[in-house]
């Protein structure tokens, strides 16, 4: 095998594993997102577990953040809770990188 070959491979090897822990933080982001969304809806710990699985089916729906962002917002504002869409996306992005701190061990 050349050099090349070599490289190449250890690059695809890097971008798999990257990818790997990416989908790790965004799950335990929606399912941190859940729990909170759970507790301002005034959800038992039972009901907040269920809730965030929801929130973590929701990211499967399509690329992107907006799948959970919408799920989020069409929730809470069902539930009489008063959450601007910025402050829903600052908790976000919050949760994101927390999660990400805590995958990637930084």
């Amino acid at each position: 095998m050349s050099t090349f070959d070599e490289r190449s491979n250890a690059q695809e090897t890097k971008f798999v594993l990257d990818a790997g822990k990416e989908f790790k933080a965004e799950a335990k982001r929606n399912k941190a997102l859940g729990h909170w969304a759970a507790g301002l809806m005034g959800k038992s710990d039972a009901e907040a577990d269920k809730y965030a699985l929801e929130v973590i089916m929701a990211d499967m729906e399509e690329a992107g953040d907006d799948d959970v962002f919408r799920k989020l917002r069409k929730d809470l504002t069902a539930a009489n809770c008063d959450m601007s869409d910025k402050a829903i996306r600052d908790r976000m992005a919050m949760e994101l990188k927390a999660a990400r701190e805590e995958v990637y061990g930084v």
